[in-house]
């Protein structure tokens, strides 16, 4: 397949370009600009600019995958939040438009996610059939972002995938690296009551699961990008610091993250316990279900 990534130069889009390219693939980022040392490891590049003045560019492409969003990563200013959405939905207004243009539409479009959208809750367990809820930023921002998709959807013979992706376990990037560093300095600890629910994914698994939701046609609509075995906070916690033999002590409470954090403290503080159905209905094998084994292998990986 020939498969265009926008946001193919974060964290994600380089994994996943990696492993279309190893699996076979043909691979086109979309980015801002061109790079300025060549086309990385010998991929296309387009610039947004290019697609809007000719969308033909994007002929011959068999799917396409948007990641393209502003990091949610950052202080949670008024001025970042509205960057965060704008960048979120104009790019996918983008990719509607230029894809409504074309002769031949790709066959598949996967829209990331964010298992944000349903809301926090320490009880409750999420499939893809349950609504999207939650007041908070990130469900709403998944929301519209995941609205801003299904026009995609409407254009016949493209099939829409929804990707919701939880807490990514990676080496370079994603969450563990943050996870790890209070541990690296020997405060690692519970963090509010510590019961939240980590619903969590190897980047292996990850990209191993946009692959597959692009070559596999039964797949279609929300697909839950989570690992089958959520873990609480406090258990998370206590293995990170089992594999990098350093203590688990040191209990930081939630008062305290809200107002280091501010609103962003949702993000540590709250939770989803999130079960990945779709692909596993749709006959995906997840390579790491255990988050002891995921976090050795990411150890393994760093040695």
């Amino acid at each position: 397949m020939k498969i265009a990534i926008s946001g193919g130069t974060g964290f994600i889009g380089k994994k996943l370009t990696e492993k279309l390219k190893a699996a076979g693939h043909e691979v086109v980022v979309i980015s801002r600009k061109k790079p300025e040392q060549g086309n990385p490891s010998g991929t296309s590049v387009l610039t947004w600019n290019e697609i809007a003045q000719n969308p033909r560019v994007l002929s011959g492409c068999d799917g396409i995958v948007n990641l393209a969003g502003s990091s949610l990563n950052q202080r949670w200013t008024d001025k970042a939040k509205a960057e965060m959405e704008r960048s979120r939905l104009e790019a996918t207004q983008k990719l509607t438009d230029a894809i409504r243009s074309l002769e031949h539409p790709p066959s598949v479009f996967v829209q990331a996610s964010a298992i944000g959208i349903y809301g926090t809750d320490d009880n409750q367990i999420f499939d893809e059939s349950s609504a999207p809820g939650g007041q908070d930023f990130p469900s709403q921002l998944s929301i519209k972002w995941e609205n801003s998709a299904n026009a995609i959807g409407q254009i016949p013979g493209v099939r829409l995938v929804k990707m919701r992706i939880g807490l990514v376990l990676g080496r370079e990037a994603g969450v563990y690296p943050t996870l790890k560093l209070p541990y690296k300095l020997m405060g690692g600890g519970r963090l509010g009551s510590g019961r939240q629910w980590m619903s969590w994914i190897h980047i292996d698994d990850l990209t191993s699961l946009f692959e597959f939701a692009l070559t596999h046609p039964q797949v279609e609509g929300p697909v839950n990008a989570a690992a089958p075995n959520a873990v609480r906070q406090n258990e998370l916690g206590r293995t990170i610091g089992r594999v990098i033999h350093r203590p688990h002590w040191f209990p930081v409470p939630a008062p305290l993250l809200r107002t280091v954090l501010g609103e962003m403290s949702v993000m540590v503080i709250g939770g989803q316990h999130v079960i990945p159905v779709a692909a596993q209905e749709a006959g995906f094998v997840f390579a790491y279900t255990d988050v002891e084994q995921a976090i050795r292998e990411l150890e393994k990986e760093e040695d």
